[in-house]
């Protein structure tokens, strides 16, 4: 008997072993949050679905490190009637960059480069630019470094959301086309890059003048795909080797990639867009989409895809100050590094002047930051999140020990759906810190 039970505790001990890099599902009140109160949203999202914005959603929080909402409302693909689940996958896109910028920092913290350094040291074809003024072409008051690289203030653009001349050059570049995208017309692959891979887009975008002086403006831009390719030249790896081997092995980011495999393609479902009028269509499909395709050009601003649970795996990562399961992928002084408002007064613009923002909110090393207390709701200063194409959102509460994601997959998504996710999170909060 005493063999047996002796035999029982071992195998408890194991199984919970076992079970340790898994973050853990409790119940809501254990960490200060309300089971009644999360129970609001998934009515809500159900009525995003019912009202045919979307096609499904997918809800996660967790606080304290414990999960105490994961859920899922509508399809996943509109071809199928596949519902979304709870290991569904999901284009990230600028969700991408946060995890690029992490990709970036273990660099930092081992010497290899400082963040004043001009971006030209390490990719020569920077080392000429001009700034266009007026038509004319000017010199910089200064090489455009890493650290405005990283934080979109180089003087670098898109080239799909403005028309200057500089754009426009941006569009040629890297499409062949100095036209207008009109992303309503979004339909999955069928804008064409000219530009095979990361190499060749650093040498495109260098050849086309700074849209504005280095550091005096907050520009989105394609910097944080360059900083990709910065990544590569000074890893002498390409970027998803990178990536795999320096933080989805370590975070067990199972379901992170640029390219799906061949046997998770199921997981992954349909992308849509509102048409003129008002439906719900799709545009991109799994089994013609540039994810399914082989990929080499990996954008670190926009190319991931991912599951909800891997991408809660990186946020709490941050949370943690670096650390997750045992595994510190980075220095909790390196994470609160870039958590500091990177913008100047004068940067800032673009940035922190929109309305319903202005003064509360900065830019730090790849995330946007709660800089005072904010206007809209009640995320406490020093939080930090993205958001990505299709209306995928995280963000991070250090304050309230909280990470929350949203997953959906519309291009032009209603901005309410994040505000009221983000409210209907913060009012379910019972107990403070």
């Amino acid at each position: 008997m005493r063999i047996r039970t002796s035999l029982l505790a071992i195998l408890i001990l194991t199984a919970t072993s076992l079970n340790a890099a898994d973050l853990k599902t409790v119940k809501p009140e254990y960490v200060g949050m309300s089971s009644d109160r999360l129970a609001r949203i998934k009515p809500l999202m159900q009525s995003y679905v019912d009202e045919g914005k979307f096609a499904g959603v997918q809800t996660l929080i967790a606080r304290k490190g414990k999960i105490v909402h994961f859920e899922q409302v509508g399809k996943l693909s509109l071809d199928t009637g596949a519902n979304i689940e709870k290991d569904s996958l999901f284009r990230i896109y600028s969700m991408t960059k946060p995890i690029t910028s992490v990709a970036a920092m273990l660099l930092f913290e081992q010497g290899k480069f400082q963040l004043d350094e001009p971006i030209a040291k390490y990719l020569p074809e920077f080392s000429n630019v001009k700034v266009l003024v007026n038509d004319v072409l000017v010199e910089p008051d200064h090489a455009p470094t890493i650290r405005e690289l990283i934080s979109h203030t180089a003087g670098l653009t898109y080239g799909i959301f403005s028309n200057t001349e500089v754009d426009k050059r941006y569009r040629e570049a890297l499409w062949g086309d100095r036209g207008v995208l009109d992303l309503t017309n979004y339909r999955g692959d069928s804008i064409q890059l000219k530009v095979a891979n990361l190499d060749e887009m650093s040498k495109a975008i260098a050849d086309i003048p700074l849209l504005y002086q280095p550091g005096s403006r907050w520009v989105y831009s394609v910097s944080v795909d360059i900083l990709g390719r910065l990544i590569e030249v000074i890893s002498e790896r390409p970027l998803d080797e990178f990536m795999q081997q320096e933080i989805f092995d370590p975070l067990q980011m199972n379901d992170t990639f640029f390219e799906i495999p061949a046997n998770k393609i199921a997981r992954f479902g349909t992308n849509h867009i509102v048409d003129k009028d008002g439906n719900l269509i799709v545009v991109d499909r799994p089994e013609s989409s540039d994810y399914s395709k082989p990929v080499s050009l990996f954008s670190g601003g926009g190319g991931l895809v991912s599951s909800t649970m891997d991408y809660l795996r990186f946020a709490q990562m941050l949370l943690n100050g670096g650390e997750l399961n045992g595994v510190q992928l980075l220095s909790p002084t390196t994470v609160a590094l870039m958590q500091r408002n990177q913008l100047t007064d004068t940067s800032s613009r673009g940035f922190s002047d929109r309305p319903n923002t202005a003064g509360t909110v900065g830019f730090g090393l790849g995330i946007g930051i709660a800089t005072s207390e904010q206007k809209l709701s009640a995320t406490e200063v020093g939080a930090y999140s993205w958001g990505g194409m299709a209306g995928t959102l995280f963000w991070v509460d250090p304050e309230h020990e909280l990470v929350a994601i949203l997953m959906v997959q519309r291009i032009y998504s209603p901005e309410a759906i994040r505000s009221k996710f983000r409210n209907l999170t913060y009012q379910a909060i019972t107990e403070m810190n």
